[in-house]
């Protein structure tokens, strides 16, 4: 890299040269080189300045490597909002919200200024923890301090997020129309408000209201993105509109330039597979040769056949999902909940001794909940 260059060279090393290799290493993860800058900040003195500490703490985030990106934040003599908020993207990041709210409490502490990332991160993890009260007081926080929010799309989707997350689909309804005080001015509301909308409404189950919002979305002139398609595509198959799903999936190519991604046919083989049209899905799957890791799909074939009993697609979905992931537990499970619908005790057997003699176990889900008085 640049740097090594110009440290092997004698060319006198400045801030701008250390944010900038310490960027690049976050950029491309490369935490090795990261913390060989990070020896020569130490060694240097570099660490008094703000700007080199807080890509470090960004570079150190950005890896994965939370509590090396903790202790340096915590040396940084001189902390500002720019240091707090690498802080807080690396919890976000990680999905440590608890930390994330200590980090906003320290934040007052020092004395330091919630700016509008401060706030879209703290509604992240408010959304993060289901802690719908502390949300909206972060919501009127907001609407107190920001001077023109209609003119941050991040915040207001974040926002509107935080409310579908939290089951309160009108209230992200209101953030959303009130974005389209903003339409006024520059003709349309940006995209990224439109698929946190659509993001909302497909969480929730108003399945309809996604794909009225979706052609509203197309008659106001807005082009959909990948996450779009995906939403609507999705709800198509929970309302049983399987031409219109197909349609909306064609439509990507044919009327927007998109590529189809795995999660877009993931989504395809779903709308089949709720429709009964196994075979259908089954030659779908099959004749995707573009991947190599599609287990996704596989799964998806394989958990229909196990609500509508197909044993033979499912056996072959299966046999193929484990061909690509061997050690995929949740295969196991369905295709062990599908013989038992069968009464076939004895392949059950089978599969529990392989499962225990492989070692292998299914993550086990958790939900968080506010309760309040």
């Amino acid at each position: 890299m640049a740097f090594s260059f110009m440290h092997s060279n004698g060319v006198p090393i400045d801030t701008y040269a250390l944010c900038s290799s310490l960027s690049a290493c976050s950029l491309v993860q490369n935490a090795v080189y990261g913390k060989q800058i990070h020896a020569f900040v130490g060694k240097t003195g570099w660490l008094c300045s703000v700007f080199v500490g807080s890509a470090i703490v960004d570079m150190y985030a950005k890896n994965s490597l939370m509590d090396d990106a903790v202790e340096v934040f915590d040396e940084i003599p001189m902390k500002n909002t720019v240091c707090a908020n690498a802080l807080l993207a690396g919890y976000g990041e990680a999905r440590m919200w608890v930390e994330g709210f200590e980090l906003l409490r320290k934040m007052q502490a020092l004395d330091l200024k919630y700016d509008q990332f401060t706030l879209s991160a703290s509604l992240r993890a408010c959304a993060g923890l289901s802690a719908i009260a502390l949300g909206k007081q972060v919501h009127a926080y907001l609407l107190r301090t920001v001077y023109d929010i209609t003119s941050d799309v991040h915040l207001q989707s974040t926002l509107i997020e935080m409310y579908g997350k939290s089951g309160m689909v009108d209230k992200a309804w209101n953030v959303f129309n009130f974005a389209g005080l903003r339409e006024k001015e520059d003709g349309k509301r940006d995209i990224i408000m439109w698929t946190s909308m659509l993001s909302v409404y497909g969480r929730n189950g108003c399945y309809k209201r996604v794909i009225e919002l979706y052609n509203q979305m197309l008659m106001e002139g807005n082009k959909p993105d990948r996450v779009a398609f995906v939403t609507v595509i999705s709800a198509c198959g929970h309302t049983g509109e399987v031409d219109l799903g197909v349609k909306y999936f064609d439509s990507m190519q044919t009327d927007f330039g998109l590529e189809p991604g795995q999660e877009h046919y993931s989504c395809l083989v779903d709308l089949l597979c709720r429709a009964g049209e196994l075979e259908k899905a089954w030659k779908l799957v099959n004749d995707i040769k573009s991947w190599d890791h599609n287990v996704s799909l596989w799964g998806a074939l394989l958990r229909a056949c196990l609500e509508q009993g197909n044993i033979k697609l499912g056996n072959l979905a299966a046999r193929r999902a484990l061909e690509l992931d061997p050690q995929n537990a949740g295969i196991f499970v369905m295709l062990s909940n599908l013989y038992a619908g069968f009464g076939l005790w004895n392949e059950i057997e089978h599969l529990r001794e392989f499962v225990r003699k492989e070692g292998l176990y299914k993550d086990v889900g958790c939900s968080w909940i506010e309760i309040t008085s």
